[in-house]
């Protein structure tokens, strides 16, 4: 039996069922395959790479918000935890995919080749966005909830216009789920038979509310009610993640319509370097999450098929290594001289803020400034 089929068959097994659909999931918290991993077979190969995109990631938060901390950045919203979900999903797209993101996708960013210093640009305010979309096919972070699902959406009737095959993909959280805007381009895609793929990171907590709280029936039920093809996967089991993403990708790719992934995984910081978690969830709610760390469970498995020490060891220099390009790429952002960014308001030239423009550059000079 094929991967696809396999994976079919366990998402198939309960798909009418309002309370939704079994996990799918290749490897367990504890590191083993399981009886699904078996079938569908697993690489040890891929595991090492998609790992050690993770421990960058990771990597990245912690150095991140010690910067916020220092006073760096005047914001950071962490990734740390929702890794698997990330990594697996983005290494199972083509680079030419374009994806939509919504503010803490940084996993998924550097593996779209998005630097430090790039990231971090607009989190110490120097700039709105870091990077070249066109560039990375990763279009810049979305703030207000939930728009990056519209902006996919539309971006994906226009691949049809032009008869790519592309795979638009756009992330979004348990939270923004429960927005108008994500349940119309559910809609949209639907309706149209666009080449969405809808990642939705469950990470039980939108802010301080809990899924239970959000929702009654689970999102991925209610995606097969819009007519997207829906799929329930374990977000902290990063090669059942992958093998998910890549048979809803091929499968949108074959002109099958839209498909919603929905990952379970959780959220171990706060929302974001402003938010106290521990005002809304317990310490208990946290340990049992921890035993669930992805990080943890990919290096399990790939203890015990045997990738020796040196390959730890050598991911560690080069995370530590990595974490010094953090500090000093933060150190070195600096901010856009004003009069500049009269000329990124319009593609062309424009007399009324040309007259801005002058009139700005004429007062700071006349107060002795160089801005």
């Amino acid at each position: 039996m094929t991967t696809a089929a396999v994976l079919d068959q366990q998402a198939d097994r309960n798909r009418p069922d309002r309370y939704g659909q079994p996990m799918i999931q290749l490897i367990d918290p504890d590191g083993q395959v399981t009886a699904l991993g078996e079938q569908v077979g697993v690489s040890v190969e891929l595991a090492q790479e998609l790992f050690a995109d993770m421990v960058m990631a990771r990597r990245l938060d912690r150095e991140a918000l010690a910067l916020q901390r220092q006073g760096e950045l005047s914001l950071w919203l962490m990734s740390w935890g929702q890794e698997a979900a990330q990594v697996g999903s983005i290494r199972a797209l083509r680079t030419t995919d374009m994806v939509f993101p919504s503010y803490r996708e940084h996993a998924a960013a550097l593996c779209r080749g998005i630097s430090p210093a790039d990231l971090m640009r607009q989190w110490k305010g120097a700039a709105h966005s870091g990077w070249d979309a066109a560039d990375s096919r990763f279009h810049i972070y979305s703030l207000v909830l939930g728009t990056q699902t519209l902006h996919a959406t539309g971006y994906a009737a226009g691949a049809v216009m032009e008869r790519t095959d592309e795979v638009v993909a756009t992330y979004f959280g348990d939270g923004a789920a429960s927005q108008g805007d994500v349940n119309e381009a559910f809609n949209w895609a639907a309706a149209g038979s666009l080449p969405v793929l809808f990642f939705c990171q469950n990470n039980q907590w939108a802010i301080s509310t809990p899924t239970a709280t959000q929702m009654k029936t689970p999102l991925h039920v209610r995606a097969a009610g819009f007519g997207l093809d829906a799929y329930h996967v374990d977000g902290n089991d990063v090669l059942a993640v992958h093998a998910v993403t890549t048979l809803a990708a091929e499968r949108i790719r074959q002109g099958g319509g839209p498909a919603l992934i929905e990952a379970q995984t959780y959220r171990f910081g706060g929302h974001s370097s402003s938010d106290d978690p521990k005002r809304y969830r317990s310490d208990e709610d946290v340990a049992s999450w921890d035993q669930r760390d992805p990080l943890t469970r990919i290096e399990s498995f790939l203890r015990a098929a045997g990738v020796d020490e040196e390959y730890f060891e050598a991911l560690n220099a080069e995370a530590d290594a990595f974490a010094v390009n953090v500090r000093e790429a933060c150190k070195s952002v600096t901010g856009t001289p004003l009069r500049e960014l009269f000329d990124r308001v319009y593609v062309d030239d424009h007399p009324q803020l040309d007259h801005e423009r002058d009139t700005y550059v004429a007062h700071v000079a006349a107060l002795g400034s160089e801005n």
